[in-house]
């Protein structure tokens, strides 16, 4: 491969992982704010890490920070609306603005004023005025500047006055949470004060804002539906009726641990930072890059090449991207013109990037952050999970490897020449920079607490970036802890969000009553109550990013799965898989659509594709509901017999799906086919028995009697 080759695959491959375009709403800011800026997320996240690893903070306190930062960082780096299209000769304030910016600036200083005063004043703070008084301005301040956001608009340069509001209200309401942190713990939700209303009021404001930003409308509706539901119970028929909640009651409950403070957030303020910074490091150091130039040259040349490099760069990165359609952008702006070059349809290439980055976050050691929401929720050890999670991982990343093959084959297409690719000999000199990836996992089974692994990992990026050329100096670190903060900042307004809906379910109750529901469907058939199960999981997820979506579906469906006798572990994956395939599931495919924008494909033809793709995803679920030996319980023979045949399945299904298996199916050979990959989800013996001697009967006659042609796009 000549070295203006090389360039150009290492060139590309570094601007698809290490710079991924910022979303459209967020800002572009110079001079000062972008330094100010730059800082503050500096700061953010080196106080996470050290307060992880040197000096904890009382759990309340560390999340109410954690929260509270993000909100004032996130509003300072997210505008209202998409910012590329806005008049660059805006002003900053025009005269219009002038009393929305008065009252909102004036109500909040003032709400900042007592935060402030009661600091100072410490034990000896007057009570009456300081808080009575200031929850009302602040909620004031906050939905004049909520409103004034939407309906002005500053260039994308610039950070509005609006948005400035914004972010010392967050750090308003993260003073009084922090300040009141003790008294909260024993009072909100049972008896709170009125400023623990008023002020929780303002951080709902507050939370549902940054998460429209950040996430679009699904979250918020759905936020917003569950919200309603907390007051209209007393009206609503059937199981959804409840008695009714007062207001103070409601909003204080919702900031404490069984809410916003509760396992989501504990999650973001650990976990998902950490594996956040991970990846920032990663990414600066350049060993994110050499994972995918890796993927390159060990599957580039075979026929459909660049769409198993997909598979293989998407799954390694995917599992440390906490979002399926952030992943999407970062190693899909590289592989999906690739994959059209070599004669996918442009709906394809971005179907095949969307399913195999879906499937990053079900990938151990990190699976996104849906491990640790799993672990936090149900407590099983975080190290069973990931274990438990390799077989299915394993076989839908094999699955869609399969797609790929079959549909190459089907349409005669060819991979990369070798001097379109990296030189592999010259990458197995640099295997060492596998060794983050190597310790982290190490660290996890030699025992160590999934922070310090995650550390370690962390350190050891830094580490090996010395023997590279890009060694990582005091730039690059500072460079990695604001990438670190800018990353996650979606992420922890998800997951707050999540807080709130899961506060509303175990408020009210509802997960108990879809519980009951599932237990009256299983009376009659348990595979129904899987099925509307699933159903369930996957509507609540749509729209949704991954760490949101698995959060609220744990919270309704996985209690009435467990009810009906299944064992948490399988519960808690079976709701998982299917609240992360909501990312690929029509109408509402966020990581199709990510990839049908990059392809320049109309997105709906590209979500059913993805969908087609991720087939395997929707039915290994029930595969290691009725084989637990996927899940690595139980004695070896069993869990490699599981393997097997499941691996016989995919390979069975996937060619059903493409219609291509050693050849061209015909309609009944393609559906004796799909009967035959079905019957080995079961994983009764006489069942696989059955489906592999179905495909050994299906090989031998595509080979003699099947069309080898190729079908052209």
């Amino acid at each position: 491969m000549s070295d203006t080759s090389k360039a150009r695959v290492d060139s590309e491959v570094q601007v698809a992982v290490a710079d991924e375009p910022p979303p459209s709403n967020e800002r572009r800011l110079f001079g000062w704010e972008r330094y100010l800026l730059m800082v503050v997320c500096i700061g953010y996240a080196a106080f996470h890490l050290i307060s992880l690893n040197l000096y904890p903070i009382e759990t309340w306190t560390y999340r109410m920070i954690h929260v509270a930062g993000a909100l004032a960082i996130g509003f300072l780096l997210i505008a209202a609306w998409a910012t590329d299209h806005l008049d660059d000769k805006t002003a900053w304030v025009r005269p219009i603005e002038y009393l929305p910016l008065a009252a909102a600036a004036g109500l909040g200083g003032y709400a900042l004023f007592c935060v402030t005063y009661a600091f100072v004043a410490g034990e000896q703070m007057p009570q009456g005025w300081v808080f009575g008084t200031s929850g009302l301005p602040l909620i004031a301040s906050t939905v004049i500047a909520i409103g004034s956001a939407w309906v002005f608009k500053t260039r994308e340069q610039r950070i509005g006055w609006y948005d400035w509001v914004l972010a010392i209200n967050s750090l308003t309401l993260g003073g009084y949470l922090t300040f009141n942190v003790a008294a909260l713990q024993f009072r909100a939700g049972v008896m709170p004060a009125e400023s623990d209303f008023l002020f929780a009021v303002a951080g709902v404001l507050l939370i549902l804002e940054l998460t429209r930003r950040v996430a679009g409308l699904a979250l918020l509706i759905i936020a917003g539906i569950f919200i309603a539901y907390a007051y209209m119970g007393p009206y609503l028929p059937g199981f959804l009726s409840h008695t009714g909640y007062r207001s103070d009651r409601f909003f204080s409950y919702l900031f404490t641990d069984s809410g916003i403070l509760g396992a989501t957030t504990a999650v973001s303020s650990t976990y998902i930072i950490l594996f956040i910074a991970f990846g920032a490091f990663l990414q600066v150091s350049k060993v994110g890059d050499y994972f995918v130039n890796f993927a390159f040259a060990v599957a580039g040349r075979a026929r459909g090449g660049p769409a198993k490099v997909a598979v293989f760069a998407s799954g390694l990165m995917g599992m440390i991207n906490g979002t399926s359609a952030g992943n999407v952008v970062a190693t899909g702006s590289l592989t999906i013109p690739l994959m059209k070059k070599v004669g996918y349809r442009p709906q394809t290439a971005g179907a095949i990037e969307a399913a195999a980055s879906t499937g990053g976050q079900i990938m151990p050691p990190v699976m996104g952050a849906g491990a640790f929401i799993m672990a936090e929720i149900t407590g099983i050890p975080y190290t069973d999970l990931i274990v438990a999670a390799l077989i299915p991982a394993c076989l839908y990343f094999v699955s869609i490897f399969f797609m790929v093959d079959f549909e190459a084959a089907k349409l005669g297409m060819r991979g990369l020449r070798q001097d379109e690719l990296p030189v592999l000999a010259k990458l197995l000199k640099q295997v060492y920079l596998f060794l983050p990836i190597i310790i982290l996992i190490g660290a996890l089974y030699m025992g160590y607490s999934v922070i310090r692994a995650g550390t370690l990992g962390l350190m050891s990026a830094l580490v090996v970036s010395w023997l590279s050329p890009h060694k990582m100096g005091l730039r690059g670190i500072l460079q990695a802890l604001e990438g670190t903060t800018k990353m996650s900042i979606q992420l922890i307004a998800v997951c707050a969000c999540a807080g709130i809906i899961v506060g509303v379910i175990g408020l009210t109750g509802v997960g108990l009553r879809f519980s009951s529901i599932l237990l009256e469907i299983a009376d009659k058939s348990q595979l129904a109550a899987l099925f509307f199960a699933m159903c369930i999981a996957i509507v609540l997820g749509m729209g949704m990013p991954t760490t949101a979506a698995y959060a609220v579906a744990a919270s309704v469906v996985a209690p009435g799965l467990i009810q009906l006798g299944i064992p948490p572990l399988v519960a808690h994956f079976f709701v998982f898989y299917y609240a992360v395939m909501s990312a690929i599931t029509p109408p509402v495919a966020l990581a199709a659509y990510a990839g049908a924008a990059i392809a320049g494909a109309e997105p709906m033809r590209t979500s059913v594709e993805a969908f087609k793709f991720g087939l395997a995803a929707f039915i290994v679920p029930f595969m290691f509901f009725y084989s637990h030996g996927l899940l690595m319980e139980g004695e070896w023979y069993l869990i490699l017999r599981n393997a097997v045949t499941a691996t016989i399945g995919v390979y069975m299904l996937s060619g059903a799906v493409v219609n291509w298996f050693h050849g061209h199916l015909a309609w009944p050979t393609r559906i004796i086919l799909f009967v035959g990959a079905l019957l080995l989800i079961e994983g009764g013996l006489v069942t696989d028995i059955a489906g592999v001697g179905i495909g050994i009967a299906v090989v031998l006659w595509q080979r003699k009697m099947a069309t080898q042609q190729p079908i052209r796009a």
